[in-house]
């Protein structure tokens, strides 16, 4: 069997690695929402990241997420399931590698009583 190789480079934008890591987060029971912050890739552009934070040095990624959580669910399980979540998706997705996934609660979803 013969194999093609077409010559050429792929690259990614940092959009790209930001939509990766928020649907990653998102998928997480327990993670309500991504909370907004000012800098970061994004802010180059004017606009906030929604909830993600992104660095690039070496050719590793390093993340920082703002999340808002549900009320009830273990803060600690929830975020370490985020970190790992992430990481993966980022590393099968695109084939880089992920140096950190920190994870920053903002705020608790509370039910609101009627």
């Amino acid at each position: 069997m013969t194999e093609y190789r077409t010559p050429g480079k792929t690259t990614l934008t940092p959009d790209v690695l930001l939509t990766i890591a928020r649907m990653a987060a998102l998928e997480v029971e327990g993670v309500s929402r991504m909370i907004p912050v000012k800098g970061g890739v994004k802010s180059l552009f004017g606009r906030a990241s929604d909830g993600v934070l992104i660095e690039i040095e070496d050719g590793i990624v390093l993340l920082d997420l703002h999340l808002a959580l549900e009320d009830g669910v273990n803060m600690r399980e929830t975020s370490r399931t985020v970190q790992q979540r992430v990481a993966r998706a980022i590393s099968e997705m695109t084939g880089m590698e992920v140096g950190r996934v920190n994870v920053h609660i903002e705020d608790i979803n509370f039910p609101s009583e009627v």
